[in-house]
């Protein structure tokens, strides 16, 4: 019971950490010195979210999977179902098939932001099937909204389209299918507000049109939105990100904020760029299907600004430093396979939940004692365990989700001792049919503290 009451409190301080990422950040590298380093790709993935959830995108709210892909919907009040890295990039590429959600007021979205907020976007506004939404913000730089612009989507609700965002130092260029549809340039964005810092990614749907929000931010949207015409979803089929740049962390090497001053832990900034990448000589935004997107209300005129709404709405209130979200990143002995799923390194710590290390059928070698190891569990959380000795080095095999198969889990054998053990799973020690020593072992081959107190009990009653 208290395992699972501890497992129970983990789980939700985890959620809520993911929750409040979505709004908040401790540190911003651009007035803090020793921010935590970023949890850097380096390497493509391609995810099918046909097959399901995969563990390098956490998610908040209520994210459904099923035959078309990823579902993001919202049906009242408040909801805002998002999928979040827990990787950032420095350059690369992100290619999202997706169909937009429907409806007035509701907004689906793809973004890229930093912890020092630079930001990279495309979203798709639920009362129009023809456009898509393209922005860029530099370092939280919120007092104007005058970089946006419409750009042709066609049919973007009813088919799947997929949509790309390349973005290297040169240039960050944006395209619809094959179609290029806007670049930028350092030359041709405002002043020091070219996105260039490492990158977090996260899309998802939310209700710009919800009475709660500002009037400005309401008509933006093409709201109000009516939620008796819902739900209103968001699908994506799948997601493929390539990282520009290799290593395992990106750290910020002072607080300017540029490029030149990130640096790359075991790799380098640009050290993955394709050979044939080449600059696009299409200069400013594409030109717009409709007005540019208008400037919500109660935008303050200051140097500075706090976003309010999901994910970027400008408010009245002023701050000296806006901060944003920082990615959990990945636990040690852990990594991103190409699909996109957390699955045990090679060298980590061993895997595992106190249910996963139940052996289904093992072999106990005479004199075996007990060790405690150290690992992490299926949430990431660092656990230690008392097990049979050796069977932190047994041979083990792993779903395609990284999980433990149990019964492929081998501990140590000897010819002696080879099938002494009854796999049965009734009965307790001294049980029915089977000798004391016998039941006795069968318990000590459990890798658990139980496993401990019955070989204690079995020693007394050899």
């Amino acid at each position: 019971m208290v395992s699972k009451l501890l497992v129970a409190a983990a789980t939700a301080l985890l959620s809520s950490r993911f929750t409040l990422a979505q709004t908040y950040s401790s540190c911003n590298p651009l007035y803090t010195t020793g921010c935590p380093a970023n949890t850097a790709l380096g390497k493509s993935i391609d995810i099918d979210f046909t097959q399901g959830e995969v563990g390098s995108f956490t998610s908040s709210g209520a994210v459904t999977y099923g035959s078309n892909g990823a579902s993001f919907t919202v049906s009242k009040s408040g909801d805002a179902p998002t999928l979040s890295s827990i990787f950032y990039i420095m350059f690369g590429k992100v290619q999202i098939t997706m169909k937009a959600a429907p409806g007035a007021g509701i907004v689906s979205t793809l973004v890229l932001q930093s912890d020092d907020l630079d930001e990279i976007d495309m979203e798709w506004l639920g009362a129009d099937d023809t456009e898509v939404q393209t922005n860029y913000f530099g370092k939280g730089e919120v007092t104007t909204y005058n970089r946006g612009a419409f750009d042709p989507a066609a049919n973007n609700q009813g088919e799947f389209i997929t949509y790309t965002i390349e973005w290297t130092a040169e240039q960050l260029v944006w395209s619809v299918g094959s179609t290029v549809v806007r670049v930028l340039t350092p030359a041709t964005a405002d002043s020091n507000q070219y996105p260039q810092t490492p990158m977090q990614i996260k899309f998802g749907a939310w209700s710009g049109g919800d009475s709660s929000n500002a009037a400005g931010t309401i008509s933006w949207a093409r709201g109000p939105t009516d939620y008796s015409n819902g739900p209103f979803t968001m699908v994506v089929q799948s997601i493929a990100v390539t990282d520009y740049s290799t290593g395992t962390q990106y750290k910020y090497g002072d607080e300017s904020g540029n490029w030149t001053s990130i640096e790359s832990v075991g790799g380098s900034v640009n050290g993955n760029v394709p050979g044939s990448a080449s600059v696009i000589q299409t200069a400013g935004a594409a030109a717009a299907t409709s007005g540019s997107p208008s400037i919500p209300a109660g935008i303050n005129n200051g140097n500075s600004a706090t976003r309010t709404g999901y994910p970027w709405v400008a408010g009245t209130q002023t701050v000296s430093q806006v901060t944003w979200s920082t990615a959990a990143g990945i636990p040690s002995g852990w990594e991103i396979s190409s699909e996109g799923k957390i699955v045990p390194t090679s060298t980590g710590y061993t895997p595992y939940s106190s249910a996963d290390l139940s052996p289904s059928s093992s072999s106990l070698p005479s004199g075996a004692g007990l060790e405690t190891i150290t690992g992490w569990d299926s949430r990431g959380f660092a656990t230690t365990q008392t097990v049979v000795a050796g069977y932190g080095t047994a041979q083990k095999s792993y779903d395609d989700q990284g999980f433990l198969i149990t019964s492929s889990d081998a501990v140590p054998t000897t010819g002696a001792d080879a099938g002494a053990v009854s796999t049965t799973a009734a009965g307790a020690i001294g049980g029915k049919g089977r000798s004391t020593n016998a039941a006795a072992a069968e318990w000590m081959a459990r890798p658990t503290l139980l496993g401990a107190l019955a070989a204690a009990v079995g020693g007394l009653l050899i």
